[in-house]
């Protein structure tokens, strides 16, 4: 269940990311509108972490995803983030959605500083 954690704190983080956008837009928070917002960076996120997976068991061999630490840095956080957004924008794009430069640099910023900065921030707390 403690391997599950991190999971959900990016969940939460992702979704926290799309009330902030929708809200921003005077656009309705909740309901439909808010799952449109998020299934494409939901997916993103559970394909980073998939990612995230298989390449700490590709480095260290099968066991590795059993020991498997959501919360480091490097590369996890970093794939995650990267999955997250652009699999998001990818999403967004082909669901017709809107993807324009300046979302792109937004969104970069949010989901890099929630979902690397609740782990910089962790990393630092475990560190003391």
């Amino acid at each position: 269940m403690r391997k599950l954690v991190p999971f959900v704190v990016d969940v939460v983080l992702v979704v926290v990311f799309c009330l902030l956008g929708r809200r921003s837009h005077d656009e309705a928070v909740l309901g439909a509108g808010l799952l449109r917002t998020f299934w494409p960076f939901g997916t993103g996120l559970v394909l980073g972490w998939v990612i995230a997976v298989a390449v700490a068991s590709g480095r260290e061999g099968a066991s590795a995803a059993k020991r498997f630490d959501g919360r480091t840095l490097w590369p996890t956080a970093v794939i995650i983030w990267l999955s997250t957004l652009i699999g998001g924008m990818l999403l967004r794009a082909v669901s017709g959605q809107g993807v324009v430069f300046s979302f792109f640099l937004v969104a970069a910023s949010f989901l890099g500083l929630f979902l690397v900065g609740w782990r910089v921030v962790a990393q630092a707390v475990r560190t003391r």
